[in-house]
């Protein structure tokens, strides 16, 4: 994917303070790990490198001996556990539940797309009418957890459970799929359709990624935060309007404006940021001189009006935005 996504800047967000985590048993993680004074060994003892590699094996199918998987190398798709060795190639899934959930759960066979059923599409007599095989399964597959796509995300997460919530933390910086049909993705094409504001037509959104940040990183962003957040997609940053900031704008037409590929492609990328506006300080004319916002102010609010034809809010601290969710869209 060569696309410019729509903000430039990069958030500040190293830690203050060493990552001891890669010290501690990779099985366990509450005991250090072995040294025999030359070297470092992923475990603390013999124990837990066993049950690591035990869990790690594959259960025999038919005649076929128990098969195991690549120590060190995580699934492209979870994440969480390590990719599939078959004793000549190593996959890039840890399974084929990933392998399907990784390509959108879309399935030739035509068999329900809900965890664990294999019951076949429903249909009518003029085709299917969806992936699913009945209405209550339609709603579970719409409303899976995007790590691990085997249980309902909860009402207020994107994840079924801490395990998911944890191994997402662990994988990042990390971009998860949204399969088409999904409630997130759903909402966030909605969201690009109902700000696109231009008098061109709003072009379909064809992917939605959520971006799932390091733990120091979402740190940094909850210690500055001192209002409340908006979602904003995010344009060109640098000498502008009102200044060197970075700009957002709550129309998708305008950031579409500022979306550039570096080759052909048929999609292009914009990013979907949670911004602290704060106490916005409001302008309907260029101020190109600022660096920082107003004395007593958190940001700029760029109101519609005088030299503006769309809105824009202008952010001068990098912990004051964080992407979301990246989406791709037809040009």
């Amino acid at each position: 994917m060569a696309a410019h996504v729509p903000i430039l800047s990069s958030p500040s967000t190293s830690a203050n303070s060493p990552n001891n985590s890669n010290s501690l048993c990779d099985f366990c993680h509450s005991r250090p790990k072995f040294s025999n004074g030359t070297k470092i060994h992923p475990y603390c003892g013999k124990t837990c490198a066993d049950k690591d590699k035990s869990k790690n094996q594959i259960p025999a199918m038919g005649n076929q001996p128990p098969q195991t998987t690549v120590s060190g190398a995580n699934c492209n798709f979870c994440l969480a556990r390590p990719k599939y060795f078959d004793g000549t190639k190593t996959h890039p899934f840890c399974s084929k539940t990933c392998a399907k959930n990784a390509n959108g759960l879309t399935n030739a066979t035509g068999t329900c797309q809900a965890p664990n059923c294999r019951n076949p599409f429903y249909t009518k007599s003029n085709g299917p009418l969806g992936r699913y095989c009945s209405a209550a399964h339609k709603a579970l597959g719409e409303t899976l957890c995007i790590m691990c796509f085997q249980a309902p995300k909860t009402t207020l997460s994107h994840f079924c459970s801490q395990l998911c919530t944890d191994n997402a933390e662990k994988g990042a910086p990390v971009i998860l799929n949204i399969p088409v049909g999904h409630v997130t993705f759903k909402s966030v094409a909605n969201q690009f359709k109902a700000s696109w504001r231009h008098a061109t037509p709003c072009p379909p959104v064809r992917r939605v990624y959520k971006i799932c940040l390091p733990a120091s990183s979402l740190a940094a962003y909850d210690t500055y935060r001192t209002s409340y957040d908006l979602n904003l997609f995010g344009k060109k940053t640098g000498w502008g309007r009102f200044g060197r900031g970075i700009y957002t704008s709550s129309t998708s037409s305008k950031s579409n404006d500022y979306s550039q590929n570096d080759c052909k492609s048929n999609l292009k990328a914009i990013l979907l940021n949670k911004v602290i506006v704060g106490k916005g300080y409001k302008l309907t004319h260029d101020l190109t001189s600022l660096t920082a916002p107003p004395s007593g102010f958190d940001s700029v609010l760029a109101e519609k009006g005088g030299t503006l034809n769309y809105d824009e809010l202008v952010v001068y601290a990098n912990d004051a935005i964080r992407p979301s969710f990246l989406v791709m869209y037809e040009p």
